[in-house]
């Protein structure tokens, strides 16, 4: 049983798929160099990635799949998980296994890789949707809007258009607290960033809170006025706390200001 390593990234994957065809290997498994080796494993492999090699391999993946599934497979990969990877290259290799203009692959969800990689795309996806729904901002002094999330998939780059088109007209600031890192918005272009130095953050990482002296003087008016009103539609009798949970899970409730 041959068993393919990689150091993680997306174009290491890729060039897993370039070396296993290249090499006339059928891998059983791939998985993050340093990991625990199945025990069966008779040969390793660890693939160097090579950016040619991706850029082939993704090339070839426009060429055979729809953008619908092209989407899909970037789509899947924010998700972060580790039980991504062997799924993926499998689904991946078999689309190379495909003779050319033979139907694709992507729609047959009786194949366990195609349909473990499709239900990883979905479970990113809803966490997007959520994050449109979920994200609280809060102004600064100087009229900067900040968002404090912490998703447990990178989804940011998904909803950081939504955000543009309709905040438009005013600056933002979306930051992910969980991978370090968000997107600033200056009115006519969206900037990735990143702070050098995280004791300065204007802002409490666990909460979200901005700090007492950059808060603007109204802000605290409205996010009063908003638990308020939030409390104040509540019909306690209609409380249905499960289903809460389900709408809106616990895990987003720390930067949420109704729930503070």
């Amino acid at each position: 049983m041959i068993v393919y390593t990689f150091d993680g990234s997306m174009d290491g994957l890729l060039t897993a798929v370039f070396d296993a065809y290249a090499l006339h290997h059928q891998p059983a498994d791939l998985m993050v160099a340093g990991g625990q080796l199945p025990l069966f494993c008779d040969e390793v492999h660890h693939v160097e990635t090579d950016d040619e090699k991706a850029g082939r391999v993704w090339t070839g993946l426009e060429k055979r799949l729809s953008a619908e599934a092209v989407r899909l497979i970037t789509v899947s990969w924010l998700s972060e998980l580790k039980e991504l990877h062997s799924p993926l290259f499998h689904y991946i290799y078999k689309v190379f296994q495909q003779p050319v203009g033979a139907r694709s692959i992507e729609r047959n969800f009786a194949d366990s890789d195609v349909l473990e990689v499709t239900n990883i795309a979905r479970r990113v996806m809803h966490e997007q949707l959520r994050m449109k729904q979920f994200i609280r901002f809060q102004k600064t002094k100087d009229g900067i809007y900040l968002g404090v999330v912490s998703p447990d998939h990178n989804v940011l780059p998904l909803v950081i258009n939504h955000f543009r088109d309709r905040f438009g007209d005013q600056p933002w600031l979306i930051y992910d607290a969980k991978r370090r890192y968000g997107y600033y918005f200056d009115l006519k272009e969206v900037v990735r960033m990143t702070f050098q130095n995280e004791d300065e953050l204007p802002f409490n990482l666990e909460d979200g809170k901005l700090d007492a002296e950059v808060l603007s003087n109204d802000d605290q008016l409205f996010q009063d006025l908003w638990r308020t009103y939030f409390k104040a539609i509540c019909i306690r009798e209609r409380m249905n706390p499960k289903k809460q949970l389900n709408d809106m899970p616990r895990r987003y409730w720390k930067y949420m200001t109704e729930k503070q």
